[in-house]
Order: structure tokens, then sequence, then C-alpha cells
């Protein structure tokens, strides 16, 4: 049996779909239907069933997964030993929500960059949990610890949010002097059946139900704000990146999260990507503190 085909069996068990797998090995569809063909022929067994949602693996298929991650991780493992002088290279991918790929990932991706020349990163930002089991990353940043899954949990770092809003809004309206005050202003948030994780849920620390403007995104969350279209709780390690934005109410709206660093269980073994998990930590960890020092500290802003 080919290793190169269980290469492919895996890709197209995660994507669940040839176009998928094909965008991530950087082959055709085409290619890769045949060279799964090939491999249902040389087992004798058809690995995959068509549905209206894409490729789901029958029964066969399903047996054969845990001896194909067995053999890439071997693969892997091998591929480390004859590189090792070489330095690390290869693909890194780092699955995040959209706050920390946007703001922070940015600037550990450079210094990860500048460290190890050979290494390709890519930074995927989705708006909700990243699949490890199905390989849409090699490592992700989680906002809340998994409650099931084969994974490896570290704790990153802990991270501030505070209520804020720009200069040029906060000019044209009345002193927000307490609570209260809030609910005469529009509130920036999340929408509310689209908050993937409870964490994220920062609406009601303002005392404000409804949300005027609200989106999946940080980052578009962010430009309503400096806009000037209401206020919201942002990310400390945010503020830096947009002049003119002020901190509200800090004794009374002061939140703190945290960051969490997932691997899959399987990739214990890599020395590879536990040096540049460890990097990618130590990073995040500079970058969160290095950011949020910038952030004045709070002030009475009603005045």
């Amino acid at each position: 049996m080919d290793w190169d085909d269980l290469r492919i069996f895996l890709a197209v068990a995660r994507a669940e779909s040839l176009s998928g797998a094909g965008r991530r090995l950087g082959m055709d569809a085409s290619t890769v239907g045949r060279r799964v063909a090939r491999l249902e022929q040389a087992v004798g067994a058809a690995l995959f069933a068509k549905t209206p949602q894409g490729y789901a693996l029958t029964t066969e298929g399903g047996r054969l997964v845990a001896p194909a991650e067995a053999a890439e991780n071997a693969a892997l493992t091998v591929a480390e030993a004859t590189r090792r002088d070489e330095g690390i290279g290869g693909q890194l991918r780092i699955g995040a929500p959209d706050g920390c790929a946007n703001y922070l990932l940015p600037q550990v991706a450079r210094r990860l960059s500048e460290a190890h020349p050979r290494l390709e990163i890519q930074i995927v930002a989705l708006p909700r949990v990243v699949n490890l089991s199905r390989r849409e990353a090699d490592v992700a940043i989680a906002v809340s610890p998994p409650d099931t899954g084969r994974l490896t949990v570290q704790r990153l770092s802990d991270y501030h949010l505070h209520l804020a809003g720009h200069r040029d809004y906060l000019d044209r309206h009345k002193p927000i002097r307490g609570l209260d005050d809030l609910k005469a202003h529009p509130m920036i948030g999340y929408i509310p059946d689209m908050i993937f994780d409870r964490e994220l849920d920062y609406l009601s620390e303002t005392g404000v139900e409804i949300a005027a403007i609200s989106s999946n995104s940080v980052s578009v969350q962010m430009q309503a704000i400096r806009a000037g279209a209401g206020l919201g709780i942002v990310h400390d390690f945010a503020m830096p990146f947009v002049e003119g934005l002020r901190v509200l109410l800090p004794e009374k709206i002061s939140l703190t999260r945290s960051f969490w660093l997932l691997r899959h269980a399987d990739d214990r073994g890599s020395r590879r990507l536990s040096i540049l998990a460890d990097e990618l930590a130590q990073g995040v960890r500079t970058e969160i503190a290095r950011l949020e020092s910038l952030v004045c500290a709070p002030m009475d802003r009603s005045t």
C-alpha cells in the first residue's frame, strides 16, 4: 500500500470533499479522486460514500483512519530526523478566533518566520472552534478548553477587555457616568445566535440586551466603534491599533478571559510541532503583555 495514497485518503476524510482535499494537498480534484480509487482497488473495498454533504467514510474507510494516521506520524518523525540539521521548515497552520488572528498572530508569525526562514505559516481565522480532528489546522487557539476530543490542552495567557468608544462619538454625546447611562447609547457586539463560545457573550456586562449593530467578527465590531456607531466591549490588546479609542467605566466593566492552545493528541510525539507550539505560546504571551502595556491606565472618562 502506497503511503502517498494514504496521505490523500486522510486529506479527503478530513475535508469530506475531493476539492477541499485537493486545495490542502496542492492537487486538482480529479487527481485526488483517481488516487482514492486506486487505494480502494488496493484494499478491495469502498472507502467513501458520496452524499449530498460530501464524501463520508464507509465502515471500511473508518477502520483505515487509525492506521493511516499512524503511518502519517511515522512519516513526519522520519522527516524531522532527516531535516534536523536544516532547521524547522514545512507548513504550520494555526487556527484562531478572529480577534487573536487579527491583532496578535501577525506579529507572532513574523517572529516565527524570522526564526525559521523555511517555515510556511498559515493563519486560519474562523468565527468558530477549529476542528483539529479533521486537521483544519496543526494547532489551534481557543477561548475556552474543550470538553471532548483527543486533544492536548495548554493554558496560554489571560487577556483583558473593557468598554470603549471612539472620541469622535463621545464628543458628540453627554458624559457617561454610570451603567444606567449606557441605555441611551447604541451598543456594538456579537450576533447572539452566532456566539460559538459562552466566553464571548459580553453584552450582558453592559446591562443592554440588544446590540444596535452586531457581527460575528471582532474586526468588524472594532471598525464600527471606530466609525462612531456606538460603544462596545474591546480587547485591550486591540486598542493600540485604533487611535482615539477611550476606555469607559473601567471600575464597573472589566473582563478577564483566557486563551488556550490545542493540539491533536496524536501529535505529542512530534518534536517539530512541540518546538513550534512552545514558541507560538511564548509569542502570544509576549504580544498580549506588550500590547496591553500600551493601553493607558484606566481613567475616569466621564467628564
